[in-house]
This record gives C-alpha cells, structure tokens and sequence, in this order.
C-alpha cells in the first residue's frame, strides 16, 4: 500500500519543481531569521534570490555537526521560541548534544513521513505496534509512536528493554509489527526462541533502525520469526526516522524528497557524484520550520538511483550504507 500516491509516485519533474517552491521559501526564511546562515552567505556574496530552484542548491554552504555544536543549544533554530513545541537531542557523549526543535507544522510532516513507512511495511489501521525503541530525547520512541498513531493503527509504547515484558505484551495483546533496532530484535528472536514461543507470536512485520545492519542479518530475522524485516532511515539533524525506508523489494531506501532534498558528493573534494556512484548523502530538509539546515553532511556513505522501483514509487533509493566518511 502506498500511503501519499500524489507525492510518492510524482514524475522527477513535478517533483523538482516542489523542491524548488520548497527551497526558495525555506532559504528566504533562513536568511531572514538565522543570523548563522545569512553571515555565511554574506560572505558568499549569495542573497535568497539567487535560489531559484533545485539546480541552485550547490551554491548554499555545507552544514555540519559541528556548526551544531557551535551554536547550542538553540542558536540555528528559525523560529520563536513560543512556536517550538518539542525539542529532542543526541546524547552529546563526543562533546555537546546536537539540539533540535519541532513547531507543530515539523511534528505533523514527521508523522506524514512515518505513516509512509508503515504503509510502505505493510502494516494498516487494525494492526498493532509495538514501538520497542527508547523514549525521551532520543528520537527513535515518539517519532514512531506519533507515526503509527497518524495511520491509525494501534501503538503499544513498550520503549526499550524488560526483555520479557516486552514479549508477554507481544503474545497477550497480539502485536503484528515492532519497531525497534536490529540488534534488539535478534536479542527479541533468541528470548522468543528459548521460550518455546514463536508459535503463539502473531508479528508478521519489523521497522529497524538507528544502527547499521547487514542484509544476512535481515534474512537472519526473517527467517527465525517468519517475518519480513525493512531498514528505516532517519537522522535527528534532519528529522528522526522516517528520511528513508525500503519496500518489499529491498532495492534501496527511499528518501522522502518532497520533504527532503538528497545529494551525494565526493568526501574529499566536495563535488557532486553521479548516479549510482559511491559518496557521502548530503540532505537539506525544506519543510523543516524550527530547525532548516542547508546541505548537512550526514557522513553516510552511500549511492542514489532515480530509476523507478518495482514497487511504483518513483522517489531516489539510497543504497545500504557502506560506512562513513569520517572513518575513511
């Protein structure tokens, strides 16, 4: 099932053509409201005006972590503080936490975003998930919880650990999907396993992320709890989960380009790579409103197709993560 037809199977056209309205108006805001932004391009000699469309984005400044850092805990926020309604961040064990900020338009295209996802899955309005990732500042909890709210279905808000817990729920309250890491999960298989329990689970479905994994891993889960397993993408710099997910087909994640912009460059000299060509995923997210950043460099290393998916979704794929670039 696909959730948003209109923006996940729109043509390349009609689809640069909204990045385009979408990043001429994020970066006129920016400009106006992020003094960061507007001294840097200053300095550029670059005004809003000479974004015109997609085709212009290489011309705005890279963002990093550490401009981030720089500038906590909310000095890159664009708007008012009385318009901010969440704010989540990173642990900050390498240094200082990397803030972010949700106005309510923010929550509401993450919880779009989601959705996606879990239509994307296969799960629907009568389901049942479990979200077994942790809850607080960390974004992986209530970016899936609001989510699977948004579609309709039914969120059992486990958060992580209680192993055992965790699987009395799934069996007594007939969970269908879980949404949680990999890891977790294949901790879940061997509990569920050694119980003697995989014939009174009802799952049928599995949202992973928030840390590498192999394809032999998915199959691993597969095949032990009889499932299918789909990698979820997100990044709290840009959004949460919910930038990117595969299909059924397992070809690629696709990236939700009508709310954020993908690019892959060359790590070392900072110029673009083609179509298919190993780089590092440079993401601009044009519908964020408390927290617009230009191109930021995830570090991801990665390659985008166009090419349409099996699936009819017509939205870039990046392929599985190869690493980072700051490990190169």
């Amino acid at each position: 099932m696909i959730w948003n037809e209109a923006k996940e199977c729109m043509s390349r056209d009609e689809m640069a053509n909204l990045q385009g309205a979408r990043l001429r108006k994020m970066v006129n805001r920016v400009y106006h409201n992020v003094e960061f932004y507007r001294k840097k391009m200053q300095q550029m000699g670059l005004e809003p005006g000479d974004i015109q469309g997609i085709e212009d984005l290489h011309k705005l400044p890279f963002t990093t972590k550490d401009d981030l850092r720089d500038n906590y805990p909310f000095g890159l926020f664009a708007v008012p503080q009385s318009e901010v309604i969440r704010v989540h961040a990173s642990s900050g064990t390498t240094g200082k936490a990397t803030v972010v900020g949700y106005t309510r338009r923010d929550i509401e295209n993450w919880q779009e975003c989601v959705a996606r996802v879990l239509s994307m899955v296969g799960i629907h309005q009568n389901d049942k998930v479990q979200v077994s990732y942790g809850y607080g500042l960390f974004t992986g909890g209530l970016g899936l919880h609001y989510g699977v709210e948004n579609l309709g279905a039914t969120v059992i808000p486990m958060s992580s650990g209680n192993t055992k817990k965790q699987i009395t729920m799934m069996k007594d309250f007939g969970v269908n999907a879980i949404a949680c890491t990999p890891s977790y999960l294949l901790y879940l298989t061997e509990a569920i396993e050694d119980a003697g329990l995989l014939d009174e689970i009802q799952l049928r479905a599995a949202i992973c992320g928030a840390e590498p994994w192999t394809e032999q891993m998915r199959k691993d889960i597969e095949a032990r709890l009889h499932i299918h397993a789909h990698n979820i993408y997100g990044l709290s710099e840009i959004m949460g989960p919910g930038v990117a997910a595969d299909c059924e087909h397992h070809n690629g994640l696709h990236v939700y380009a009508d709310h954020f912009i993908p690019e892959i460059i060359n790590p070392d000299t900072l110029e673009p790579c083609g179509e298919d060509e190993l780089g590092e995923l440079v993401l601009t997210p044009v519908t964020k409103e408390a927290l617009p950043l230009f191109r930021y460099r995830t570090k991801d290393l990665t390659s985008i197709s166009y090419a349409k998916c099996e699936c009819g979704r017509t939205l870039p794929r990046i392929s599985r993560f190869k690493g980072r670039s700051d490990d190169m």
